[in-house]
């Protein structure tokens, strides 16, 4: 069984680690090893995450036995909407059920705090990932590509789950 436990200051240079160990043994094959290196200095620099914790943004780190295997992250909106910023597991713990554990963990979050939405992007070519959101009842709504810098671009179909 998983836990969750909120993300502090003190949690970023763990947060870093996973993410660094996480992207570099997922998205090869997905987008190439300079965009992955570029998105890890914009999205996981201790100042973004710093600055995200300081902002509001709720970090989490998830653990199986004590043991921290991803984390995730959500923006609320002032108009009930959730962002699933970041839902990432080590390789090594996929295809076990952890990440449907999670993304319920999100909507039960998005319930309690009386949330009618929650919503997230997901690279077009990351077909794992599409699989667990569609299983988790999310839908997908539209498709996107934003230019990141670099020359680099985030090409993502956008999911949404509607709140019951």
């Amino acid at each position: 069984m998983l836990s969750f436990q909120k993300a502090s200051i003190d949690d970023i240079y763990l947060l870093r680690t996973l993410a660094r160990e996480i992207w570099t043994t997922c998205y090869p094959g997905i987008i190439t090893m300079e965009q992955i290196e570029y998105m890890l200095n914009w999205m996981y620099s201790a100042e973004t995450i710093r600055k995200e914790i300081k902002e509001g943004v709720y970090w989490e780190l998830v653990y199986l036995e004590n043991m921290p295997i991803g984390f995730l992250s959500i923006t609320c909106t002032n108009d009930g909407i959730a962002k699933l910023n970041k839902l990432y597991m080590k390789n090594t713990h996929h295809g076990k059920g952890f990440g449907q554990q999670a993304l319920s963990h999100v909507t039960n979050f998005a319930r309690k705090n009386k949330l009618k939405e929650v919503y997230l992007t997901v690279n077009k070519e990351n077909s794992k990932a599409i699989k667990a959101y569609e299983k988790a009842g999310f839908v997908r709504s539209d498709s996107v590509v934003n230019d990141i810098g670099g020359g680099f671009v985030m090409d993502d179909y956008i999911y949404r789950y509607i709140i019951k």
